[in-house]
């Protein structure tokens, strides 16, 4: 891994700042994004379900097994077989996966259903110049 130079201060995402961050040292983007890396794995996302949460079709996922899936996270699971990412509603008894997109319907999680939880969504990657 190269040493990346890190600027720790910050750069203004609304109105300049006069002056630029001092260099803090490098940043190792795996020590930022994984926690647990023997159960971490990336996976790319597909589709325009989870527009609203900021994860668009091409990004990567940073996805960790070793997370208890809780309310409101972003996860990946397997329904009848196809993987989906989608945010995990937990109320009660009441399981259902949710697109982050009006244009697609929750997903109810039911005793017959043949679902899996596959991790939960702790970092998204983002190209924003092809």
């Amino acid at each position: 891994m190269q040493n990346i130079p890190f600027f720790a201060e910050g750069v203004a995402a609304g109105f300049p700042s006069p002056a630029m961050g001092d260099l803090r040292g490098t940043l190792d983007l795996n020590s930022l994004c994984i926690r647990h890396a023997a159960a971490t794995y990336y996976i790319r996302a597909r589709g325009e379900s989870m527009t609203g949460a900021g994860i668009d079709d091409g990004d990567i996922l940073v996805v960790d097994r070793a997370v208890t899936a809780a309310n409101g996270d972003i996860i990946i699971a397997s329904l009848d077989g196809e993987f989906t990412v989608k945010r995990l509603e937990l109320i009660g008894k009441s399981v259902r996966l949710l697109p982050e997109n009006p244009a697609y319907s929750p997903i109810p999680i039911t005793a017959d259903s043949n679902a899996e939880f596959f991790g939960v969504v702790t970092w998204v990657v983002k190209q924003v110049k092809k």
